[in-house]
């Protein structure tokens, strides 16, 4: 017998013994190896487990009591159930949370296997060989001040008492290269990769060194840049970074909040440059940590939030869904208050575009790879952002990296604003994404 069907089991012989008819769990286990190193030693080396479980209730009067554990034994439900229905005497009666319609679909079959964890000694040697790969590379570089590989096992599981049931489990490793450098009468500079795979056996550490190495080492031959508009060249990190800081824009809990860019009467209307499409697709087969099902076991699946510019859904739990008369999407996550939130971003071209724009050959135009300080220079209820960035100014298709600059402007505008989408996409933690052309943008160089 499962893990699953023990828990339902057990979750079944309490709720009858404690005269409970409505409840679900939703639980989740990571198993987590990280190191870390330092010039050729090891840094740091951690092993942990991690638990949680939210067990929900609900009592005659439809109010509902949350309560979490880590202890999934018959006590340790039994004390977890009992004190969510104490809880529910509390719970609210407006728009109070119920099951998802769709707990009980069919969930996509998704190709996966697990991958073998590797030994630690294993993620030392490996790390330690990327750190000197990136110190090799330029006699600037002097060292790799953030760096870090990691392997992960993740068990999921959710189940209600209307016999809902689902469970799933993945691996994934990761790897991070953060380099620095130094130079008399130099600004030191910095520059970083990562990459993701199914385990380590997948993982591409020689990219990620060369990318770390070859970024931080464009960064030495640094510049001051003039302020004023520049037209612009957003990487795939930095433009899906802008997408997430403005997640309210397709966010149907921030909609239903008064808190969003967009207003119910949004779905439908232009509000990208029809060249933009933009997705929501957990399932995607770059996606290494993807879920068949979001917190309150509704299916995940492949959602178009922008399609050639117009606005088509909102992201939903069943609570926000059914306030909007729209079907959940599977972009909850349930604990005291169930939440939405993004899940793995695509950025397609909408139409067909000048294939004249090549950064090659590109001249007087800003490149910009990362976006710095999103917490404090995003202003997500007006559209505004002012934002340090690391970057080049392509002078004759040659990059000069930007000292110190910030890049302004107001979302929607940006979105209005895009001239091209590259055709070649990249792949990237938070979902892939090609490199995307705006118009021009407002750059202040240090004075």
């Amino acid at each position: 017998m499962s893990k699953i069907q023990t828990i339902a089991q057990q979750a079944e012989a309490i709720a009858q013994k404690l005269s409970l008819s409505k409840y679900d769990i939703y639980g989740s286990s990571v198993d987590e190896t990280s190191v870390q190193v330092d010039r050729g030693t090891p840094k740091q080396v951690k092993a942990s487990n991690r638990s949680s479980v939210i067990v929900r209730v609900w009592n005659e009067q439809n109010q509902i009591g949350v309560t979490s554990t880590t202890d999934t034994d018959e006590t340790g439900l039994e004390m977890a159930l009992k004190t969510a229905y104490e809880a529910s005497a509390f719970g609210v009666k407006e728009n109070a949370p119920d099951f998802s319609p769709m707990a009980t679909a069919p969930t996509a079959k998704v190709d996966f296997t697990k991958a073998e964890p590797a030994p630690v000694p294993q993620l030392v040697e490996t790390l330690i060989e990327a750190e000197k790969g990136v110190l090799d590379a330029h006699e600037a570089i002097v060292s790799v001040p953030y760096n870090g590989i990691a392997q992960r096992d993740i068990e999921r599981f959710y189940l209600n008492s209307e016999g809902a049931q689902r469970s799933e489990e993945r691996t994934y490793a990761s790897v991070y290269l953060y380099g620095k450098t130094e130079q008399e009468g130099r600004k030191p500079r910095a520059a970083g990769a990562m990459r993701f795979k199914n385990g380590l056996a997948q993982l591409d550490v020689n990219s990620c060194v060369k990318e770390a190495a070859d970024k931080t080492i464009s960064h030495l031959d640094y510049e001051k840049i003039e302020s004023g508009k520049y037209p612009v060249v957003f990487s795939a990190e930095a433009f899906l970074s802008l997408l997430s800081a403005f997640s309210n824009m397709y966010n149907a809990q921030n909609v239903l909040d008064n808190r969003s860019l967009s207003t119910v009467e949004s779905l439908g209307t232009e509000v990208a440059s029809p060249l933009l499409s933009v997705y929501d697709d957990e399932l995607h087969p770059e996606n290494v940590s993807s879920e068949t099902f979001d917190g309150e076991g509704t299916p995940t699946r492949r959602l178009p939030l922008i399609e050639k510019g117009v606005l088509k859904n909102f992201v939903h739990s069943a609570g926000t869904a059914k306030r909007m008369d729209a079907e959940p999407t599977g972009h909850a996550s349930i604990g005291a208050k169930v939440s939405v939130g993004l899940n793995y971003m695509e950025v397609l071209p909408g139409e067909w575009a000048d294939d004249a724009y090549d950064l090659e050959t590109a001249d007087g135009v800003v490149l910009i790879d990362d976006l710095q300080a999103l917490h404090a220079g995003v202003n997500a209820l007006q559209g505004s952002f002012s934002l340090p960035f690391d970057g080049w100014l392509v002078k004759d298709g040659k990059r000069i990296s930007v000292e110190s600059a910030t890049v302004a402007g107001d979302f929607r505008d940006v979105l209005k604003s895009i001239t091209h989408i590259e055709p070649k996409a990249e792949v990237t933690p938070g979902g892939v994404c090609p490199r995307v052309w705006v118009s021009e943008l407002s750059i202040t160089g240090e004075a």
